[in-house]
């Protein structure tokens, strides 16, 4: 980016800056959950309206989803998400207030520029990122498949910043098993038992750990066990949790556990049914161009660079990712080391640190945008690389 346009960038934040780090620090006391965002979409939608995005609000089929779109003559289509919903209780402890103002933040500025690039520019607000995951319906509605890019930051602690985040493929299923009751002192030999049927379903998932790859992650709770000692229980019922890091592990994770379930129901003359807690949650796939140029503007701005780290858990940006070259990006809000989720986090997402770290971050998405709008070798090597993670990630 030559000095013109990088200064412009830079005037072009500063200009909005005050108004986003307002609207972050009202978000942080006024937060709502996922799926509620009413209040939330609804002022970002009148700051993007304002300054001429073209708004459609609700969003493919979510209530509190926005697509802001500045239609800028022919060129690349690139997508800068936003996020905005809150954790029960504890508020704005994933920090989404603050990112998503980072998002906010780009956009106005990109806005501000669109004389010195060519393309479609969407900013898209995306709901309920702690629960359903609105992208992953989005991202099946065919939202992200014409996208050239798609990106946004996420809030992080202790001096960490990272080019990019991994998350893991996730699943939710419930199972339930049905049995017969009898009398379990009396007659135990006419009953059958669901509850050892879960029990047991619960112990082939364990058996079956060493043969699944090291990335693959089970965790499972009893909702339902029967409601009296002296009854063979008659249904049962248990939640499986499970992440792994590419599409094709998490499929073979499914087909052992359901595995599991059929082995542990027969043994015990059981039946079982299973069906979905919520949408899959696809696992991040990786853009090596993207990630290496990243670095280079979190360095140009004096952030200290950090690997990329372990999974962090599973978020609705990696089914985005399966459709179009994506980037999530972690920058440090807080030098404190205060976990992510809890109320110290909140906290920081309204102190100066955090403010500073807006202003980056925003700096942060800008220049990747227009990196993407303007340089044609770098959107290609970016898409070649998204085309071959794709293909190992589907064991192609």
């Amino acid at each position: 980016m030559d000095t013109f346009l990088s200064d412009f960038l830079t005037t072009s934040i500063q200009k909005h800056y005050s108004g986003m780090v307002a609207l972050s620090d009202d978000l942080a006391v006024n937060p709502e959950v996922s799926g509620k965002e009413f209040e939330s979409s609804k002022r970002i939608v009148n700051i993007l309206e304002r300054v001429g995005f073209d708004v459609q609000y609700p969003f493919s089929g979510y209530e509190t989803a926005f697509c802001a779109e500045l239609k800028n003559g022919e060129g690349p289509s690139v997508a800068i998400l936003v996020e905005y919903d809150a954790l029960p209780d504890i508020g704005h402890a994933c920090g989404h207030n603050l990112h998503g103002s980072m998002s906010v933040l780009a956009g106005l500025a990109l806005h501000e520029l669109k004389d010195y690039f060519k393309g479609n520019l969407y900013v898209i607000g995306t709901p309920a990122e702690e629960t359903f995951g609105a992208k992953i319906g989005m991202a099946r509605n065919g939202v992200f498949d014409k996208m050239d890019f798609a990106i946004m930051l996420h809030s992080y602690m202790g001096g960490i910043n990272e080019p990019n985040a991994k998350f893991l493929g996730l699943k939710n299923f419930q199972f339930k098993f049905f049995g017969q009751t009898a009398h379990a002192a009396a007659c135990p030999w006419d009953g059958r038992n669901a509850l050892t049927a879960a029990r047991k379903f619960v112990d082939l998932i364990d058996a079956r750990r060493q043969t699944l790859t090291k990335d693959v992650n089970i965790n499972q709770i009893f909702t339902d066990g029967g409601k009296a000692s002296n009854v063979i229980p008659d249904t049962a019922e248990v939640i499986v949790e499970f992440r792994a890091d590419s599409f094709a592990a998490i499929e073979s994770a499914q087909k052992a556990i359901l595995n599991c379930a059929k082995g542990a129901a027969i043994a015990f003359d059981c039946e079982f049914e299973w069906k979905r807690l919520y949408e899959d949650f696809a696992d991040m796939v990786s853009n090596a161009a993207a990630e290496k140029e990243m670095k280079n503007i979190m360095e140009s701005l004096g952030l200290r660079v950090n690997d990329i780290s372990g999974p962090l858990g599973s978020s609705d940006i990696g089914n985005v990712s399966y459709c179009c070259p994506s980037l999530h990006p972690m920058i440090s809000i807080t030098d404190e080391q205060c976990a992510l989720h809890t109320t110290d986090f909140a906290k920081a997402t309204t102190m100066p640190k955090a403010h500073e770290s807006l202003k980056n971050g925003a700096e942060m998405i800008s220049r990747m945008v227009l990196k993407v709008f303007l340089d044609d070798e770098f959107r290609g090597n970016v898409h070649r690389d998204f085309e071959q993670q794709i293909a190992i990630k589907k064991g192609i």
